[in-house]
């Protein structure tokens, strides 16, 4: 018999990076557009993306003639807008600046009766450029894009598998246009600290309502510049000295001091005879232990439902 193939798809950052830049400023701007028409939700769950089976979604925003969406389609390398009354535009995402795609966006909502008016500077991002002012040409690389689709298509059906462990509370598997990274979170259900660190363009009081209470979270990042390697992250807050001294598998998992998280790197688990297997390993290795440094309730908060499978 043949050997299965492995359907995890090689991604290197400095390959990619040209289109990762602009993914990520574009997917600021239809994240905004969320945010702005959007009723909030605790942590920010009201602004993130989600991965479909063609790219990156917004899911359905509500607005006065019902609700639209806005796609990002990386088969076909186009952006397309719905609408609820039948009504829909779309638009390429090739040849396109940051300052052409937020133009054509605000154009092509307008023209379907979408009201909205964002705040034009990128967060988490240092030194930004007001999105209508970036006009340096960058090259969309087609391949490049649809390949960190398909690591994401990957990741999502893994951390979907991670995420039925678990009866507390817990967050959608969503994509995060700030930090451009897919994450997952649980929460043991306890008040945290304040939080008191600053991130780039972002209000104080919004970082504080997302960590305000003790959490885990995991997710996968496909690098920057400071930082070159697409990884694997899991944290905790508040974050324990006894979690990050914990043993964690696999081998290949390590401590990043500067980012305060456990990290594996993505080629690591890419080239391993079993990815799902060691992804899921460093997941439930490190949730254990940020549950342990925590002292969460695991009895209440933990369950199993894989004997349903067999029913």
């Amino acid at each position: 018999m043949a050997p299965k193939k492995n359907s995890w798809p090689v991604f290197q950052f400095e390959e990619n990076k040209d289109t990762i830049y602009l993914l990520h400023q574009w997917t600021q701007i239809v994240g905004k557009v969320r945010l702005k028409k959007s009723p909030w939700q605790n942590h920010s769950w009201h602004v993130s993306l989600y991965v479909d089976t063609q790219g990156l979604t917004t899911g359905s925003i509500p607005y006065d003639g019902g609700v639209f969406n806005i796609h990002f389609d990386f088969i076909h390398h186009e952006l397309r807008i719905k609408t609820s009354n039948g009504t829909q535009d779309r638009f390429a995402l090739g040849g396109q600046t940051v300052a052409s795609f937020y133009e054509q966006l605000m154009e092509k909502l307008r023209f379907l009766g979408i009201q909205v008016k964002i705040n034009e500077i990128p967060n988490e991002i240092p030194d930004p450029i007001p999105f209508s002012k970036n006009k340096n040409r960058i090259m969309y690389q087609a391949n490049a894009a649809q390949s960190l689709w398909k690591v994401l298509v990957q990741i999502q059906n893994v951390f979907g598998v991670f995420r039925t462990k678990f009866t507390g509370k817990s967050s959608p598997i969503h994509f995060f246009w700030g930090s451009f990274d897919l994450a997952y979170t649980r929460f043991s259900g306890n008040r945290a600290p304040e939080f008191s660190g600053q991130v780039p363009n972002i209000p104080p009081v919004v970082m504080q309502e997302a960590y305000s209470h003790e959490v885990f979270s995991v997710g996968f990042w496909p690098g920057s510049e400071a930082f070159k390697t697409p990884v694997f992250y899991a944290y905790c807050y508040p974050n324990y000295p006894d979690f990050q001294n914990a043993e964690i598998s696999p081998d290949k998992a390590y401590w990043n001091k500067d980012m305060g998280e456990f990290m594996l790197s993505y080629d690591d688990v890419r080239k391993s005879p079993a990815p799902s297997e060691m992804l899921l390993e460093f997941l439930q290795s490190t949730y254990e232990a940020a549950a342990e440094a925590g002292k969460w309730d695991r009895k209440s908060l933990d369950c199993d439902f894989s004997y349903l499978d067999k029913k």
